[in-house]
Formats: structure tokens, C-alpha cells, sequence
């Protein structure tokens, strides 16, 4: 086959997937956007569009040194990308789609958009755990993008309020873009504008619970998976960006600039030495690296979002890891939201020791089974690896196709939480049930724990 899609932008040429049986159509534009400017859809591309390989990744500060040579950045290193080249840009906003190699349109294939984490501040789409997901195996397909982090994706100045009505989480815009752009386009794949579902992980499951409240998201998506991040607390509730403001300022005159246009101009290298060196020196520097409430995307605090049913009614997907960051907290935010639901939702826990060290389940480390991609991995994956992989892999497919993770008795049932059914999908070192976390071990875990997180 050629892999060319005739799609609403324009002509657009892919190329084979890894797995035999997939099309893989890499570093799509989905949208523009100048610094600290709100991203714009790409709607029209000239001639056939080249999407064979991956797009830039958005600056981070990974970028500006050999992370090989920083010993507290060595475990996600060697996890995730030892090997692997990335080009790092302000030009990065490119997502990527897998499908299968038949998939044309009108199949109405459903359609799983996946976030990635790295605390609003590293990561991208194209990571070795997210390297061509298996979904398309399964009739689905799978998207995975990047969105501007860091200082480019998440300052906040008043002057940037007065230019545009709003200031802050520009990411945040990318993803909902990004989104906009798959379901207005995911048709020409083969795949169902309204069989949507998003999914992220860590800062990308926080991510996913800002879409699943924002009165912005109404119509985009119709399910949502969220690991390791989702789920509402006052604690982690979106502030006002004027908080931060003061901070900001102090990293524009840092730079030596005296105006927002001189701002502007600075290069990436400067800005994100100036702020690093900001957040070790100022009160409050390490929260500027996060949502604020912008009074459209983000209109309201996730509690009382969630008091007044004001968030999208659909089915949820949530869960955590026993060596996660905060385990007692995460893993409690995640069953309480599913608990609440209106639709069936699920809630599961992740307990798998992964074979090659004594880590257990650190953060990020289900990703692997989600995405079916351990052959990417280093570690000697063993039988009961595949055989779990295999089990993630199909609960979430099923429910990404139904909205719910169970297959005609094919799998352990997995049973909706509610108020009064506080059980989880136990995933891991035993075979699947339903159970409960010990939130005694969680705690230790939180105080003895020594992975870092990403």
C-alpha cells in the first residue's frame, strides 16, 4: 500500500508500521503558535505532507546538557531514552497516528489520544515506551503528541493577560488543540470523531482531569484514562496566575529584558538557565510549572467543579502504581473519582515488580503494559510480563470500544467502583482480582521510597 491519506488539511504520505499490519503517520503539525502565544489548528498544508518521521520535541531542560552525565536523571535515562536522538524547538507542536494498514475512512475505528507526563516540564510523544503502541492490533488507534512545557508552555505575566484576555497553560491549549485537530480530522484514518477517548499519565493524567472539567472539552471526547494523577484535592487545585506573577517578572528582568517584546526574543538557552536558577532562589519558584485557573479551559477548582456535576459525565478509567509518587494520595484520588461517577467507572492498582532491579512499580512503569511495548524495553520481560501486557492492553481496548474494559468473560471481571464498591483491579505480582491497596504500605513506600519521578 502507498499509506497516502487524503485528509481535510491536505495529502498526507505515512509509512509502515513496526508491527506488521500498521501505518504509522509521524510528526503531523497540528497546530502554530509564537512564544507565549495560544496555539492556533492547522487547518491547510501545500502539497503532500512528509509524515514519516517524528516531529520535534518541545524544549525542556534535558535539551541543554548530556542527560547520560547527570546521575539523578539516570534511572528514566536508561529507561526510556538511552539510544534514542530527540531535536528539541519551539516548533513542536506534532502529533503522531497509528493505525492499522487498512484502516480507510468510514471504518469509525475508536480512537485512544494519549498525554504524556514529565511534571509539565520533559517528556514527549515519542519516548521508547510510547514507540508504536500495539492498540492498532486491536482495532484502535492511537495517537500521541507534544505540547510546549517548561517556561514556554506555562508562564504566566500580567502583560501577557492584558495581550490575550488570559495568560498560562499554553500546554495545556496544545493538548486541546491537538484534540480538536484529531476529531476533526481522525475520519480520513479510519477512526470515529465520537469514539474519542483521552488518556495520560502523571502530569499527562493531570492533564486529562484539567479536559475532563474544562466547559472547553464539551463534545471532544467521550471516555478518559488516567494514571497515576487523576482525581481532585484541594491540594492540588489550580490557583490564579497572578500568584505567580511575581515570579515571571523576576525571570524577565533576570534576562536582562525590560518588556514583554524583549522577553521574547531571549533564547531558549537563556530563559531556561535564568528560571532554573529562579526556582532555586525564589519563594514559590518549583509551583510556576503548573495550571492556573485561566477562567476558560480551566474555569474552576476541580472540587467544586466536581460538587456542582459540572465536569464531562462519561465513563473514567483510573489508577496508580505501588511505588508511585505520593502513593497514599494518588491512589486515593484516583478510586475516590471513579467511586463518584455518574457512568461506570473503573479503578485499578499496578503492584508488578518489574524483572531487572528492586525499583518494584515506580512511577511510569505500567506504561510499558499499556502501550504493549516491552520489546522496547531493556529489561529480560519474562512470560508473566507478556501475559500482564497482554491482559492491560485488552482492558483497555475494550473499554476505549465500549466503555467498558470487560470482554464476554475473555478476562477477569473487573467491577465498576461506586460509594459502596471500594474495591480495584489488582494488577501485577498476583493473577488480576479485585482487591484493596494496604494504604499502610503506601505510606512507608511514600517515606522510604527512592525512585525519583518524571
Amino acid at each position: 500500500m502507498d499509506y497516502i491519506v487524503n485528509t481535510p488539511c491536505g495529502v498526507l504520505q505515512g509509512c509502515p508500521g513496526k508491527q506488521a499490519g500498521t501505518a504509522a503517520y509521524k510528526g503531523i503539525r497540528y497546530a502554530t503558535a509564537g512564544r507565549w502565544e495560544y496555539p492556533k489548528q492547522v487547518t491547510h498544508w501545500e502539497g503532500t505532507y512528509n509524515a514519516t518521521r517524528y516531529g520535534n520535541c518541545a524544549y525542556q531542560p534535558r535539551a541543554f546538557y548530556n542527560e547520560e552525565d547527570v546521575p539523578e536523571k539516570a534511572f528514566y535515562f536508561n529507561e526510556f531514552r538511552r539510544g534514542e536522538t530527540y531535536t528539541y524547538s519551539e516548533d513542536c507542536l506534532f502529533l503522531n497516528i497509528f493505525a492499522p494498514d487498512t484502516a480507510k475512512e468510514g471504518d469509525r475505528l475508536p480512537v485512544l489520544v494519549y498525554i504524556h507526563g514529565g511534571g509539565f516540564n520533559g517528556g514527549c510523544g515519542h519516548e521508547k515506551h510510547f514507540d508504536e503502541p500495539v492498540w492498532p492490533a486491536k482495532g484502535i488507534i492511537g495517537v500521541t503528541l507534544n505540547y510546549r512545557l517548561g517556561p514556554l508552555g506555562f508562564a504566566c505575566l500580567p502583560e501577557l493577560k492584558q495581550e490575550a484576555g488570559k495568560t498560562g497553560n499554553y500546554g495545556l491549549y496544545d493538548q486541546h488543540t491537538a484534540i480538536r485537530w484529531v476529531k476533526d480530522n481522525i475520519a480520513s484514518f479510519g477512526g470515529d470523531p465520537d469514539a474519542i477517548t483521552i488518556m495520560g499519565q502523571s502530569a499527562g493524567a493531570m492533564s486529562v482531569q484539567q479536559h475532563c472539567l474544562s466547559p472547553l472539552s464539551q463534545g471532544l471526547f467521550s471516555k478518559a484514562v488516567m494514571s497515576s494523577g487523576g482525581g481532585v484535592s484541594k491540594m492540588m487545585s489550580a490557583a490564579e496566575p497572578d500568584r505567580n506573577y511575581a515570579f515571571w517578572k523576576a525571570v524577565m528582568e533576570r534576562c536582562g529584558c525590560a518588556d514583554l517584546a524583549a522577553f521574547r526574543t531571549v533564547s531558549p538557552e537563556q530563559l531556561y538557565a535564568v528560571w532554573q536558577s529562579c526556582k532555586k532562589e525564589i519563594k514559590g519558584g518549583g509551583r510556576a510549572i503548573s495550571p492556573v485557573l485561566d477562567g476558560e479551559l480551566i474555569a474552576g477548582t476541580g472540587v467544586g467543579i466536581l460538587e456542582a456535576r459540572a465536569h464531562m459525565q462519561i465513563p473514567y478509567m483510573c489508577g496508580s502504581t505501588s511505588e508511585d509518587i505520593m502513593p497514599p494520595m494518588i491512589y486515593a484520588m484516583g478510586k475516590n473519582w471513579c467511586a463518584v461517577q455518574e457512568k461506570p467507572s473503573y479503578a485499578w492498582f499496578f503492584d508488578r515488580r518489574l524483572p531487572g532491579d528492586d525499583n518494584g512499580a515506580w512511577h511510569s512503569s505500567d506504561l510499558w503494559y499499556w502501550f504493549g511495548t516491552l520489546d522496547n524495553c531493556w529489561r529480560p520481560m519474562e512470560d508473566k510480563d507478556r501475559e500482564l501486557s497482554e491482559q492491560m492492553v485488552s482492558y483497555l481496548c475494550n473499554f476505549v470500544r465500549t466503555g467498558n474494559p470487560n470482554k464476554g468473560g475473555e478476562l477477569p471481571t473487573w467491577i465498576a467502583s461506586d460509594k459502596h464498591q471500594q474495591r480495584v483491579l489488582r494488577l501485577g505480582e498476583k493473577p488480576t482480582h479485585m482487591g484493596k491497596a494496604s494504604m499502610v504500605k503506601l505510606a512507608y513506600t511514600m517515606v522510604t521510597n527512592k525512585a525519583v519521578g518524571e
